[in-house]
């Protein structure tokens, strides 16, 4: 219980830490540059509270059962040697964790109303909530394929270089095609699956598949899925776009 008690501690110095530099640039701004008062500050310190204590837990969850549970299924897939099985599993890890991705649900709504208000679709409570949809299912199935690439570049050991400059070179190219009321939220929508739930399981995957296959460096090959989650949402976006065109 002690023990237990020190870690957490621990971990409330660290969130502490990491939070500082934050607090400081927005006192200092608010304080030296504005020079105003700082306005709701009851409420701006018990945010912090609040913040402060949920990064200390989630760092504290992600430690204690993502990240192991993402290595251990990497490992049993990889031991029972089922590609078919794998493949499955890393696609529905990938749409899974990203259809759940907070960041993407409050940028595919603000997405779908603007586009509402600029008169891309119909102004109404049904258009705007099957947009928004339609946009958080295009870039859950984009990262779902991202991690199946991921996975058969890690089992097969293909460089990451070619893949991801191969990838971009896709982006400029749909880019040009594309309209031009998506092209900010495709580019948008590839940072938002790099967030809070997505970003520790899919690491805990590729790290747990290169360390369970004879001759893959997890420092080397475990790592990089992230960079594929990022990528392809721009592409299935920007498409989506064109399709709604």
């Amino acid at each position: 219980m002690l023990i237990a008690f020190r870690k957490l501690l621990s971990s409330l110095v660290s969130s502490g830490r990491d939070l500082a530099p934050i607090i400081l640039v927005v006192v200092c701004f608010q304080l030296l540059v504005l020079q105003q008062p700082i306005p709701n500050l009851s409420d701006l310190v018990v945010g912090l509270i609040l913040v402060l204590l949920g990064l200390t837990f989630f760092m504290n969850g992600l430690e204690m059962g993502l990240f192991p549970i993402g290595e251990s299924m990497a490992n049993a897939f990889a031991r029972k040697g089922s590609l078919f099985w794998l493949i499955t599993f890393a696609f529905c890890l990938g749409f899974g964790t990203t259809i759940a991705e907070p960041a993407l649900i409050a940028v595919a709504a603000e997405a779908a109303q603007i586009a509402a208000n600029g008169n891309v679709i119909e102004n109404t409570s049904e258009a705007i909530d099957s947009y928004a949809l339609g946009l958080r299912l295009t870039v859950a199935l984009s990262v779902g394929f991202a991690i199946v690439i991921g996975v058969i570049r890690i089992i097969k050991g293909w460089p990451i270089h070619y893949i991801i400059m191969g990838g971009y070179g896709l982006v400029v190219i749909v880019t040009m095609i594309a309209p031009r009321e998506i092209i900010g939220i495709a580019y948008d929508s590839g940072g938002v699956t790099t967030s809070t739930i997505t970003v520790p399981l899919v690491t805990a995957l590729g790290v747990g598949l290169a360390s369970s296959i004879r001759g893959r460096n997890p420092m080397i090959d475990g790592f990089g899925l992230i960079a594929f989650a990022s990528l392809t949402p721009m592409i299935f976006v920007m498409l989506y776009g064109l399709m709604f065109q």
